[in-house]
């Protein structure tokens, strides 16, 4: 068929290579898409007539759709994921590899006209504020409206990406729903070509490829050879009683709590402070000509779980969501309105994310997926920053690592150099969630929250974060935090959520050196008096509890990262080598690791 370019700025690269592509996939019609709100209601409207959504009720939660996935499509798929260099120890033990030769002869194979009898849409989009030198642009070429429609809330369609072709290169995207096949699902990123190709899912973490695979597994690459960080981090404004802003990020695994710190309301007893969302998922990290590290978020929307959201637990989002969203996966109540659980009370009459009915405690399983998940635009949000599209990024005074730990982790802790941060985070562990497929529930390695994520050998990952320390005197302090450690009783300690914001303030006082703190051999951690708040509901043994350093339980968790460590070879970094060994020595001298 003739390709069809709409009016001026397309570039001849961009033309000839989707000319080519349509020639392999074969689809019936091709669209350029805009990003107007035209071209998302015809997305929209024709969705609803295929079956693929579903409009929910338009008077409480107006312009709302819900999506059903495929069973066997509900995550990302990790077991088929590739990297695909020449060399194979370049990507390393953490990730899986695939010959690029091998992977473009198996996936044009499976492409020859999987796109036939469907539409190709092109998807021009731009990651990163307009006016912004950090931004880039990646054209995905789909046939999933669910996809194109996604893409138009998670980034800016259209017009404004190719205006930035100007400038820069682009990443190519391909992407099929295929038969929607898992034994033939591929999602291979070719580095060296900055190309992504991806096949048989319509999952968001699978499909959207602006998101886990441009915006952190090819650009962790980009951010090696050019020297800055792409990271699974939130970006966040802690604003003080007197006004005051400091930034922080942080690396949190999927379905952790990131979403959730990033939207944080204040609880009625912390008067004056507040939280300002820049970004709730990805951040990419820059060095300053003053030598500060500064952040933007890439995306323009959220793709975040559903469960456990809530008006107690989530204010903010709950309003967010209620208007201008994609739900995935959710169930279905009887008015045609979204639940999930930990919601609140189940509805009367429910229908799961399959489409059966489900009842509660006579239906097996839940009715939401347990990694349901909604896409809205960040500019809903009430609280977003002023400085979300600053282009040259926010400036970041600390780094946050944290995850689900029932045990072992303090509920936050201070490192004592950068290098010692830098090993919290490569012994970041984290027990799995729905977010990835698998097996729930099963403590993995997660360093600095990139496992799944880094585009490269995560040893050479860990060296690139080290050089920092000579570029730079002005880093910010590391911190970890855990907010699921849990009791005898099986219960958690910590009531999280909103009160959250008492260990952030905790985090900004040390940052301005006003809170005092006891040193461990694992790092600094707060004294219990400065976590005590009028109105914080818990006992000063509960937050001795939380803040327990139990030297044989670490003697352990250092001898579990040890394994790992040596499981990436000679590539682990000698001086995280030396840090690793300092720490046990600091646990093997203390008589008691946390004095009271």
């Amino acid at each position: 068929m003739a390709l069809k370019v709409p009016g001026d700025g397309v570039q001849q690269p961009v033309i000839g290579w989707v000319d080519a592509v349509s020639k392999i996939m074969k689809p019936d019609s091709i669209v350029w898409c805009d990003g107007s709100e035209e071209e998302f209601r015809s997305l929209i409207k024709g969705m609803i007539a295929d079956g693929t959504l579903i409009k929910l009720n338009e008077e409480k939660y107006p312009n709302c759709y819900l999506h059903r996935s495929n069973p066997n499509d509900v995550a990302r798929s990790e077991e088929a994921t590739f990297i695909c260099t020449e060399n194979k120890d370049d990507v390393g033990p953490t990730n899986n590899w695939m010959a690029p030769d091998e992977a473009h002869a198996k996936l044009l194979k499976l492409f020859d006209g999987c796109m036939t009898g469907r539409t190709m849409y092109v998807i021009p989009y731009l990651l990163g504020p307009a006016d912004s030198p950090y931004s880039q642009v990646g054209i995905e070429l789909t046939d999933s409206p669910y996809v194109a429609a996604n893409m138009n809330i998670m980034t800016k369609v259209g017009r404004v990406a190719l205006e930035h072709l100007k400038d820069v290169g682009f990443v190519k995207g391909v992407h099929s729903i295929g038969a929607l096949d898992p034994s033939n699902r591929y999602i291979c990123h070719f580095p060296d070509e900055k190309l992504i190709m991806s096949l048989n899912s319509n999952y968001g973490g699978n499909a959207l490829l602006s998101k886990k695979c441009h915006s952190l597994r090819l650009a962790s690459v980009m951010g090696r050879d050019e020297g800055w960080l792409a990271e699974h981090m939130l970006v966040i404004g802690i604003e003080d009683p007197d006004g005051t802003v400091i930034y922080v990020t942080g690396a949190f695994p999927s379905a952790s709590g990131k979403t959730n710190l990033t939207m944080l309301k204040p609880p009625e007893y912390m008067k004056g402070w507040d939280v300002w969302a820049v970004s709730d998922d990805i951040a990419w990290i820059h060095l300053d000509s003053e030598g500060r590290l500064r952040a933007i978020n890439p995306e323009s929307g959220l793709f975040a779980v559903a469960p456990n959201t809530s008006p107690k637990t989530n204010p903010r989002i709950m309003e967010m969501v209620k208007k201008n969203t994609i739900f995935t996966n959710v169930a279905l109540s009887s008015d045609k309105t979204p639940w999930w659980e930990g919601m609140g009370e189940h509805p009367r009459k429910l229908w799961d994310w399959q489409g059966k009915v489900w009842t509660a405690g006579k239906s097996a399983g839940s009715a939401a997926h347990p990694n349901s998940r909604f896409t809205t635009s960040i500019h809903q949000y009430p609280s977003l920053s002023t400085e979300y599209n600053n282009p040259n990024g926010v400036p970041i005074t600390a780094i946050i690592f944290g995850g689900r730990r029932s045990e072992l982790v303090p509920l936050v802790y201070e490192s004592f150099s950068w290098e010692h941060g830098v090993l919290m985070g490569a012994m970041l562990k984290v027990e799995t969630t729905a977010a990835a497929a698998g097996e729930v529930g099963v403590l993995r390695n997660d360093p600095m929250a990139m496992k799944p994520f880094c585009g490269y050998h995560i040893a050479d990952y860990f060296n690139h974060w080290l050089s920092f320390r000579s570029r730079s005197g002005k880093l910010p302090k590391i911190f970890q935090i855990n907010a699921f450690r849990m009791g005898r009783d099986g219960r958690f300690l910590w009531p999280g959520y909103s009160n959250n914001l008492v260990v952030l303030k905790w985090i900004v006082e040390r940052c301005r050196g006003k809170v005092e703190a006891v040193e461990t051999p694992i790092g600094y951690v707060p004294t219990a008096a400065s976590l005590k708040i009028d109105g914080l509901n818990i006992t000063e043994t509960t937050i001795n509890e939380l803040l327990h350093v139990d030297k044989g339980t670490w003697m352990d968790e250092l001898e579990s990262s040890w394994l790992f460590f040596e499981s990436l070879g000679e590539r682990f970094p000698i001086v995280l080598r030396q840090e690793l060994s300092k720490l046990m020595d600091r646990l093997q001298e203390s008589s008691s690791a946390n004095p009271r």
